[in-house]
């Protein structure tokens, strides 16, 4: 696993069956070796380079221990390959003008971009083509909810908001720029927002804490008129629905008959649900800590989760997860690992879907879910029908900017989950693959032409794209 993989640099006696005896205490002591290589070779020692896999940090410190110990063996330096794919940050800024006359540099500079400060300060819309307005965003976080590790601030964000502009860039030719604030409230976000707002031509919102991320999107995407989207709420959500209406063509069921179950309604299960209702779906049923939400019953709720009870279960069940299941055709969880068991998925109807969507935990052993559900996804990597969000972002951001989309409807998210979903052709779907790669290159063009028509049909385009 690429995340605890350690490069451990190591100076070797030179003698007969030195390498033979490390190689061998590596193997005894949990590691798989990946690479050997040789920096140099003395007459007396060799240093050599070793990548090995370990299960965690821990596991890497024994390891080196271990070594140690062997004579005529030195650990020089243990190196993580995860760090040193961070060391000095992951971005770089690179000039699209050469700058190497006094000619290119009258252009790009003074005198010459007077002229073109003056045509913007005439027309504000001209920003769009004469700026990197056009084709770039913000991705902007508080350091709140960073991945599910909680609130670590700004600084422990900023890997992440990094890695979220190289994604941007390399499928969707878009130039990202991290923003980590160092204010949590919503007053800070959104002023600050507002004010670095004329650079760019979008806003992602990321890792901001539920509920407040609700109230942050909601007053941007009031005042300011480019497209703002928590992608934590709704790449997710578009993800899930792209995912779902594969997985339902393939059991024979019909998504406006269909009964979803969604346990977890945060900021990611907020927007499954409303997205889910957007595009029709039969019921749904809303379950958080509290049990099924209701809408007789919303003292004491969020304001999103009230709006959620009023729109969802009609029937107004009551219980918790078990009854919930009792008959549903759909599990979305975006909660908590390991609360999903065999018995309890055998509660619901036959060929069941199971999207088990926490990280790193999911809800249930997938293995153990594959023998009671016909279909099983995750938030995984290292099992099929993985749901990420890097599947739809890219596409619905290169969209917005082609059309130069005001907002990001709900109408553009619905088009952007039935061109993910139709990326797959009918004939390739399977129980284990509802979802294509997030290595296909097509689904970023087709997510943004159907976003970008989207966005044209509601009346939200400021450029109409072939």
């Amino acid at each position: 696993m690429i995340a605890y993989t350690i490069t451990l640099r190591c100076r070797i006696a030179n003698r007969t069956g030195m390498l033979g005896r490390l190689t061998t205490a590596i193997g005894e002591n949990g590691g798989d070796i990946g690479a050997i290589d040789i920096v140099r070779a003395e007459r007396d020692v060799i240093v050599r380079d070793i990548s090995v896999r370990v299960q965690n940090d821990e596991h890497g410190d024994r390891l080196v221990a271990a070594i140690n110990q062997l004579p005529g063996v030195e650990v020089l330096q243990s190196s993580d390959r995860v760090f040193l794919a961070h060391l000095g940050g992951k971005l770089a800024i690179q000039s699209r003008v050469p700058l190497k006359t006094r000619d290119d540099l009258s252009m790009v500079y003074t005198p010459g971009v007077a002229r073109v400060c003056q045509r913007i300060a005439e027309q504000p819309e001209a920003a769009h083509s004469l700026t990197i307005k056009r084709n770039s965003l913000a991705v902007v976080s508080d350091g709140s909810a960073v991945l599910g590790l909680g609130n670590l601030g700004a600084a422990a964000a900023l890997p992440v908001m990094e890695g979220k502009a190289i994604l941007f860039k390399e499928l969707a030719d878009i130039d990202a720029f991290p923003l980590c604030l160092a204010g949590q409230d919503a007053d800070t976000i959104v002023a600050t927002v507002e004010q670095i707002a004329p650079v760019f031509g979008a806003i992602n919102l990321e890792d901001i804490a539920a509920p407040k991320c609700f109230v942050v999107e909601d007053r941007l995407r009031a005042s300011l008129d480019i497209p703002v989207m928590h992608d934590d709420q709704h790449g997710t959500a578009v993800v899930a629905l792209a995912a779902l209406r594969n997985a339902l063509r393939i059991v024979g069921k019909r998504l406006e008959a269909a009964r979803v179950v969604v346990n977890g309604v945060g900021a990611a299960g907020t927007a499954i649900i409303l997205n889910l209702l957007a595009a029709g779906v039969g019921e749904v049923l809303a379950c958080d800590l509290r049990g099924i939400l209701r809408r007789d019953d919303v003292a004491g709720l969020p304001p999103m989760q009230r709006r959620v009870a009023e729109a969802t279960n009609r029937e107004l069940r009551s219980g918790g997860l078990r009854e919930a299941l009792a008959g549903a055709d759909v599990f979305i969880g975006v909660s908590t690992g390991n609360i999903l068991t065999p018995e309890l998925v055998r509660l619901m109807a036959p060929d069941s879907i199971v999207f088990a969507l926490a990280n790193p935990i999911p809800e249930g052993d997938p293995e153990q879910l594959r023998d009671v559900a016909r279909i099983v996804a995750t938030g995984r990597s290292d099992y099929p029908n993985q749901i990420n969000n890097v599947l739809s972002f890219p596409g619905i951001f290169r969209g917005a900017l082609d059309a130069r989309a005001r907002a990001i409807t709900p109408g553009m998210r619905l088009a952007a989950a039935e061109a993910l979903a139709a990326v797959i052709a009918p004939d390739e779907l399977s129980e284990e693959y509802i979802i294509p790669s997030v290595f296909n290159r097509a689904i970023v063009p087709a997510i943004a032409a159907a976003v970008a028509h989207a966005a044209t049909e509601e009346g939200v385009a400021r450029r109409e794209t072939i």
